[in-house]
């Protein structure tokens, strides 16, 4: 069964294809906690801390919320009910980690099926799961937005940093870029760790503003621009965020 948080559409609101009409396919579970990005929030009288999407990372409370697919069929029918238009629009496979599921016989078939209709895939991935390309080629032609966490995500370096995992991606897909969140207090030892996680591959290099509300992004994006701007990094807004804050299914 393939576990699926959310399925919606909206407009991309960050990195490489921020703006364009896309499916999101949010599958549930993570490797990783997160709780350095300081999100909070309460269930059933219990406190949970992590990232802006922490319902698709914690099994529990919110695993009994995610819908488990084992018909491909199913789950395409309901990602293109959510189309609003018959226009041009993207695939966006996000988490959670979604490459926790990626020799998953169900997810092959959804991305073979759209990949086929000629739609871009943009995979949003930790970058810590070591991919077969070869036994799945089906991901060698998809984008990977590559948000390696760096120390202000609270993970050890041991966990969040996979060297193997990010040059199988940098080898065998067809386009990739990296993607880190920053805040203003860290920025001096998050652009070392940045310089040398970046500095052995050639990519672009997107920067975006810790934050789950207009509010906290409002605290750290005038300083992660200016640091973009000095270090000839691109910015990237988060869209979604500055538009609708902290709610799901944007």
């Amino acid at each position: 069964m393939l576990p699926v948080s959310e399925i919606f559409y909206s407009l991309q609101g960050e990195g490489l294809r921020a703006g364009r009409p896309s499916i999101f396919l949010r599958l549930g579970g993570c490797n990783l906690r997160c709780q350095g990005f300081g999100v909070v929030r309460e269930v059933d009288g219990k406190r949970y801390v992590g990232c802006d999407t922490m319902q698709a990372v914690y099994v529990e409370p919110f695993g009994k919320l995610w819908r488990g697919y084992d018909n491909s069929l199913e789950l395409i029918q309901d990602m293109e009910a959510t189309l609003p238009h018959g226009k041009s629009y993207d695939i966006v496979l996000t988490g959670g980690e979604p490459t926790l599921h990626y020799s998953d016989s169900v997810l092959i078939e959804v991305l073979e099926y759209f990949q086929q209709k000629g739609r871009s895939i943009t995979i949003e991935t930790n970058a810590t799961v070591v991919i077969d390309f070869e036994a799945f080629p089906v991901y060698k032609a998809c984008t990977f937005a590559m948000a390696v966490k760096l120390s202000n995500s609270g993970e050890p370096e041991s966990k969040r940093i996979n060297d193997k995992a990010i040059s199988r991606i940098f080898t065998q897909a067809g386009e990739r870029f990296f993607k880190f969140v920053l805040d203003a207090e860290h920025l001096k030892e998050l652009s070392q760790e940045i310089t040398a996680l970046t500095s052995r591959y050639d990519a672009p290099v997107y920067c975006m503003a810790l934050g789950h509300d207009a509010q906290t992004l409002a605290k750290h994006d005038k300083a992660v621009f200016s640091f973009c701007a000095a270090n000839g990094y691109r910015y990237s807004e988060r869209a979604h965020i500055r538009v609708w804050g902290d709610r799901p299914k944007v």
